[in-house]
């Protein structure tokens, strides 16, 4: 399981978005995070994007990654490790990538095996905060620029749930990156030399 991005030139922050795409979030995303020139990685929901294609492709024509984050957002735990596997399999179908994010980050230990047959498991190391209604905008832009440092892979929502949250802290949080220097870059297949030690 990949807690870090991966080395580059320069210093480098992972940005990710999961649970999307939605008409209400999604292209608001996209327009700012082309207002300030960075690109993420946006782990999306199988059916979200049976739904909504138009807006995943438009996640791939402007310049970033996508990653599978199972059919109807699942988590490992209270799925079968059948079931779990059709989930992701079945997202498969929609989602070109061989990046997974699991859910809630909840997955059982064999079906993180079986997954990894397949693809590389995403995690991270900061997370914003943005889905938890208990959280103000600005503790969002707290948690993730007391923080981020080279390499960090950040958590964000393109969630109707997340976006009272979201849309207080994203510009905030993107022109200070910018301010301290960091690239942001998508995530990508076969990038992960030494990766960190599963914490599961």
């Amino acid at each position: 399981m990949i807690w870090k991005g991966p080395k580059r030139e320069g210093k480098t922050i992972y940005l990710t978005f999961d649970d999307g795409p939605v008409p209400e979030v999604t292209p608001w995303v996209l327009d700012t995070l082309k207002q300030y020139k960075v690109t993420a990685t946006f782990f999306c929901v199988g059916e979200n994007v049976k739904k909504y294609p138009e807006i995943y492709r438009r996640i791939l024509d402007e310049g970033h990654s996508v990653g599978n984050h199972t059919f109807t957002h699942q988590s490992g735990y209270r799925c079968s490790n059948k079931e779990y596997q059709q989930e992701v399999m079945q997202a498969s179908t929609y989602i070109d990538s061989r990046l997974f994010r699991p859910p809630y980050g909840k997955i059982k230990r064999v079906q993180r095996k079986n997954i990894n047959q397949d693809y590389e498991i995403v995690m991270w190391d900061v997370l914003s905060g943005d889905f938890d209604v208990k959280n103000s905008a600005n503790q969002c832009t707290t948690n993730v620029l007391n923080h981020i440092q080279d390499r960090s892979i950040v958590v964000f929502h393109d969630s109707v749930k997340a976006m009272p949250r979201l849309s207080g802290c994203l510009e905030d949080i993107l022109s200070e990156i910018n301010h301290r220097g960091y690239q942001c870059l998508p995530l990508e297949t076969g990038t992960f030399a030494g990766r960190p030690k599963t914490k599961i």
